[in-house]
């Protein structure tokens, strides 16, 4: 079955904005910060090999260096549009949704492998794209997560559960967050254009989430009928 949310649908989303620029309440990470976390996690996993546990942008879009990748499967969680975003596919007048793991399920993603000899920087690398600010810092964690073969790997995974005030509590139904999807759009892009790049890469991946194919398919109909309702307020003038 094909998708429903298409390019033409998800070009209709994009606006132009410009970036707000972090909130004035964030305490962004310094470099001393970066480091700092880069080095205890390197001391972490020591001589094994490190794996990141990709389920969302991170699958195409790493912004660190990979030399293998498995599917995966993390049990205990799920792919969930909790976290609101006022930057980056999203704006302080039309705030956005983006994905993380919350409690309960099962979560089917991508692992990548790091060169044995350059962890330090690919995980500060990680990090620099992952955690901003100070209340992300709960939000990555080592993670197990089965392969295909039935391998457990312990996986650095980022926006695992935390107590950031951004995290949307209780979880909203597919019902409301399309409409959010469908609306939200940024410097970076719109959210349903990141709905979509996660749909068509995990299927590169032979991976079909249940709840984002039906959500694809409420952001496709939400879209419509938003351009349905312009172009009726247009003949109407």
């Amino acid at each position: 079955m094909p998708l429903s949310l298409t390019p033409d649908l998800v070009e209709l989303c994009f606006r132009e904005e410009t970036d707000p620029g972090l909130p004035p309440s964030w305490l962004p990470l310094s470099d001393e910060d970066y480091a700092l976390i880069a080095d205890r996690l390197t001391a972490e996993i020591g001589d094994a090999p490190l794996w990141v546990f990709a389920y969302g942008s991170l699958i195409w879009k790493p912004g660190f260096d990979s030399i293998d990748s498995r599917r995966a499967t993390a049990y205990g969680w799920h792919r969930s549009f909790s976290l609101r975003i006022e930057r980056g596919r999203g704006s302080p007048e039309q705030p956005g949704l983006m994905m993380m793991l919350s409690r309960g399920g099962r979560c089917d993603g991508v692992i990548y492998r790091v060169p044995d000899h350059d962890k330090r920087e690919q995980i500060e690398k990680a990090l620099r794209r992952e955690v901003s600010h100070q209340d992300s810092l709960e939000t990555f964690r080592w993670l197990p997560v089965r392969t295909d073969d039935g391998e457990t790997i312990r996986a650095l995974t980022f926006w695992v559960g935390g107590d950031s005030p951004r995290i949307v509590r209780p979880l909203q139904p597919l019902e409301e967050v399309a409409p959010v999807l469908a609306r939200a759009c940024g410097h970076r892009g719109s959210c349903a254009e990141y709905l979509y790049n996660t749909v068509v890469h995990l299927a590169e991946f032979g991976i079909r989430d249940r709840n984002l194919w039906r959500l694809q398919h409420l952001v496709a109909e939400e879209i419509r009928a938003m351009k349905a309702q312009g172009s009726a307020s247009s003949d109407k003038g």
